[in-house]
């Protein structure tokens, strides 16, 4: 995988600090970690990546394989369970992306047609369609009796605006774990981790968890990890 140093985007006088894009091997034609690559054609990479169905082809393999696993345990299970993170793993905002030049911004309004797309402004729109396979892998889990529970970065802020987006888009949550108010993290890991526990400690047992970052899944209280592909971003 190719992580790009920092890159600062001026864009329509915005001026922000992007996370590193990270493009998988297995997808794009693969540099070493010496080579140097420009924005231009970092964004040329990823467009290509997503527009040309790879992204979809390989992020549908990584659903698959989380289907198969559930259907095996669920029955086995008691008071079975699933965590899925949101962003770019139950409902994608590609839209804003591709508005930014494939850069993160967090902060500031959403102008879809001309750019920047604040993520939080669009976030709060509630407008991000379900990414399909995550769609049906729910909606599976609902019919083999499989709680479904959200966990994600977002600010609390979002919550109705989250679960609305949610529902209007097929799923149907036992819960939706947003950050606490005011909090702060090191790392995804250090807020999710708990999160499951305490899912497991009401006696759930977590037979998988999915998510587009690594974060999403370290620190156990799931039987199975499930990473999908995210060509644009890394979150720690």
């Amino acid at each position: 995988m190719i992580r790009l140093p920092l890159l600062r985007i001026d864009k329509r006088r915005w001026t922000t600090l992007a996370l590193a894009f990270a493009l998988p091997c297995f997808a794009v034609a693969c540099a070493s970690t010496s080579d140097s690559l420009s924005l231009p054609d970092t964004q040329q990479r990823i467009e290509r990546y997503i527009s040309s169905g790879e992204y979809d082809k390989e992020f549908g393999a990584v659903v698959a394989r989380a289907r198969a696993y559930l259907e095996t345990r669920a029955p086995q299970v008691t008071k079975p369970a699933i965590v899925l993170d949101i962003d770019e793993t139950s409902l994608s905002n590609w839209p804003a992306y591709r508005a930014n030049g494939w850069a993160r911004l967090t902060a500031g309004p959403c102008d879809l047609e001309r750019g920047p797309c604040g993520i939080r402004a669009w976030q709060a729109m509630a407008a991000s369609k379900a990414l399909a396979p995550t769609l049906e892998l729910a909606r599976r889990a609902e019919t083999l009796g499989v709680a479904v529970f959200f966990i994600t970065g977002r600010p609390p802020d979002l919550r109705e605006a989250t679960e609305r987006n949610l529902r209007q888009e097929g799923y149907q949550p036992t819960g939706v774990i947003l950050l606490p108010e005011g909090a702060a993290f090191a790392s995804a890991a250090d807020f999710k981790a708990p999160e499951r526990r305490n899912i497991s400690e009401q006696g759930y047992t977590i037979v998988l968890n999915m998510g587009d970052q690594q974060s999403d899944l370290q620190g156990g209280y799931a039987e199975k990890t499930f990473k999908l592909p995210n060509p644009v971003y890394f979150l720690p």
